[in-house]
């Protein structure tokens, strides 16, 4: 198996995209350790881990505290034996369709402050433990922000927030990869399936997804687990301060 022996840790992990990606991981033979604020969400998602003969565990870690996220890589290493993989996929707690001109500076400030200062937290303390075994991969998810402004559609400070996580990562890969470390980001264009069906224009944004593809469709989130396995695998060994697209064509490098 593509991580048979490797142990990841995934922040967010009862989330929608964090949940399918740590199934993901425990599929290839990882053993995926689950962090989240909420105990009840992060063990159902274990469970299922474990029914389906994967080896999971729960840590309630918010990813913004910097001494609880730091603990939670001494004990993932006490053990375990390593950090193998990092992935921060929480919640930045954007708010989208506001106009910036309309927008209060809270709500454009929290996505930025919240991916930049939990990708830094999470990512400083998988890096140092790392650094140890000189190997490991952090991801980052979302994509580069600044390259593809979004018209006639406010995601407000999001889009900010990505283009700041985007340099951080060239960055780590930069001071990082002397030991080995690699540190890549997986980029969508929007994923249908994290919103609600009852979301208020749902299917608007469906098109707004698809139609600049040059597939005709968007990624799904089994294919972004996808992804995140060969990402955080040997087979890209040799990737490391790039982006992987899964924007289906929408963006182009």
């Amino acid at each position: 198996m593509l991580l048979e022996n490797r142990n990841a840790v995934v922040y967010g992990g009862a989330g929608a995209v964090g949940s399918v990606v740590a199934r993901a991981f425990a599929r290839a033979g990882a053993r995926v350790f689950l962090a989240g604020r909420t105990s009840a969400t992060l063990q159902a998602v274990a469970e299922s881990i474990r029914s389906a003969g994967g080896a999971a565990e729960t840590a309630v870690v918010d990813a913004l505290d910097e001494a609880a996220v730091d603990s939670l890589a001494d004990r993932v290493v006490a053990e375990a034996g390593s950090l193998d993989i990092s992935f921060n996929l929480i919640d930045v707690q954007d708010v989208q369709g506001t106009p910036l001109a309309e927008m209060s500076w809270e709500d454009f400030d929290k996505p930025v402050a919240t991916a930049v200062r939990s990708t830094f937290l999470t990512a400083r303390a998988a890096a140092r433990q790392m650094i140890r075994h000189r190997s490991g991969v952090i991801l980052t998810f979302g994509g580069g922000g600044a390259r593809n402004p979004i018209r006639h559609y406010s995601i407000g400070g999001f889009i900010v927030a990505l283009a700041a996580v985007d340099t951080l990562r060239r960055q780590l890969a930069a001071e990082l990869g002397e030991y080995g470390i690699r540190v890549l980001t997986i980029e969508t264009g929007g994923l249908l399936e994290t919103l609600p069906k009852d979301f208020p224009g749902r299917d608007d944004i469906a098109d707004m997804l698809v139609e600049p593809t040059m597939l005709g469709h968007a990624a799904t989130l089994e294919d972004i687990g996808n992804v995140a396995v060969f990402a955080a695998s040997d087979l890209a060994r040799s990737m490391t301060g790039t982006i992987l697209n899964t924007t289906c064509g929408a963006s182009v490098d």
